[in-house]
C-alpha cells in the first residue's frame, strides 16, 4: 500500500527530500538543513586590522624627535660660540700687555687672544717654517722665529705669511725690535693633517710644546709660549710686503668658525619634514586600518 509520505513523493512540484540523508531522527535532519543553508550563504569578508605600534611607525616617529633634540643641542652651542667671541673680541680691544721674565704656562689659556707687547732680538738661526699656507690665493709658509726677550727668556713669535717664492730669500730684521702680538696655544689638528717632521725641518701644525723643544728648550731658556704678530697696515702695504718678502703678521680679528646656525636650520627644517611625514603616515593608517581583499578579473 501507499503511504501518505510516498505518495507526496509522487507528486509533481512536491518538495524531495535528498536520499542522501540518514534517516536517524529529527535532530540529525535538522543539523543537516542548517550546514546547507550556510554553504549557500557567502561568507562576508572582514579585513584584518593592521596594529599602529610597528617598527617602522617607531622608527619614523622617533627621527623627528631625535633631530630636534639635536637642533635645541645645536642652538646652545651657537649661544655659547656666540658669547665666546664677544668675550674674546673685548679682550682683543683691551691694551697689549707687558708678559713678565717666566710665563706661568697655565694661566696662558685664560689670556687667548689677548694682545701683547714684545722688545728683543730674533734668533734667525733657528727660524721654522709652517706650510703648507695660503693667503688670499697665494701659497706660501708661515715664519715663526725666535724672540730673545730683553730679560732673557725666549718666546716663540709667528711673524707671518711669505709667499714660495721668498721662503728661502724672506726678509730677516737685525738688532732690537718691538712688536705686538697676540697670544695662542697649540692648534687642534685634523684628520687630514700629516705629523710634525722636524728632523726634515717639515712643520705642519702649530704644536708649541715640540716647536720649544726643538730650538733649545728649557735648557736654552724658551718658553712654550707663542704669539702671533700683528699686521695692522691698509690692503696696499701689505700687497707691498709680499712682493718685496716681508713676513706679514695676521689681522687682529677673532677667527673662530661659527657653524652652528645652519646646523639648528638644519636639524630644524629635518625635524619639521619628518614630523609631517609620521603625521601623513599615521592619518593614512587609522582611515585605511585593514588589507583590501583582492579582486580577480
Amino acid at each position: 500500500m501507499f503511504s501518505f509520505r510516498s505518495t507526496l513523493r509522487l507528486l509533481p512540484g512536491t518538495l524531495r527530500e535528498p536520499r542522501s540523508i540518514p534517516r536517524y531522527g529529527s535532530r540529525y535532519r535538522s543539523l543537516f538543513f542548517r550546514a546547507f543553508q550556510k554553504s549557500d550563504v557567502p561568507t562576508v569578508y572582514k579585513p584584518r586590522r593592521e596594529s599602529l605600534i610597528t617598527p617602522t611607525m617607531l622608527l619614523i616617529g622617533f627621527i623627528p624627535v631625535f633631530t630636534f633634540a639635536l637642533g635645541t643641542w645645536q642652538l646652545q652651542r651657537l649661544k655659547w660660540k656666540v658669547n665666546l667671541i664677544d668675550e674674546l673680541e673685548e679682550k682683543l680691544q683691551l691694551q697689549p700687555l707687558s708678559l713678565p721674565r717666566r710665563i706661568n704656562l697655565s694661566a696662558i689659556p685664560e689670556f687667548v687672544y689677548r694682545k701683547v707687547s714684545l722688545r728683543g732680538k730674533w734668533d734667525h738661526d733657528h727660524t721654522l717654517l709652517l706650510a703648507p699656507r695660503v693667503r688670499e690665493g697665494v701659497h706660501g709658509v708661515h715664519v715663526v722665529t725666535p724672540l730673545i726677550r730683553e730679560n732673557g727668556s725666549t718666546v716663540l713669535v709667528d711673524r707671518g705669511f711669505v709667499s714660495n717664492d721668498f721662503v728661502s730669500t724672506f726678509q730677516n730684521e737685525d738688532g732690537e725690535v718691538e712688536i705686538t702680538g697676540m697670544l695662542r696655544t697649540s692648534q687642534p689638528r685634523n684628520t687630514f693633517t700629516p705629523d710634525n717632521r722636524p728632523d726634515e725641518g717639515k712643520w705642519y701644525w702649530t704644536d708649541v710644546e715640540s716647536m720649544a723643544e726643538y730650538v733649545g728648550g728649557e735648557k736654552a731658556g724658551v718658553q712654550p709660549v707663542f704669539v702671533e704678530q700683528i699686521f695692522e697696515g691698509h690692503a696696499g702695504e701689505a700687497g707691498t710686503r709680499l712682493l718685496k718678502g716681508i713676513p706679514i703678521g695676521r689681522a687682529p680679528t677673532i677667527d673662530l668658525r661659527n657653524a652652528h646656525l645652519s646646523y639648528v636650520i638644519t636639524w630644524y627644517a629635518l625635524s619639521g619634514l619628518t614630523a609631517f611625514m609620521f603625521a601623513r603616515i599615521l592619518i593614512h593608517k587609522k582611515r585605511f586600518t585593514g588589507r583590501k581583499l583582492p579582486r580577480f578579473n
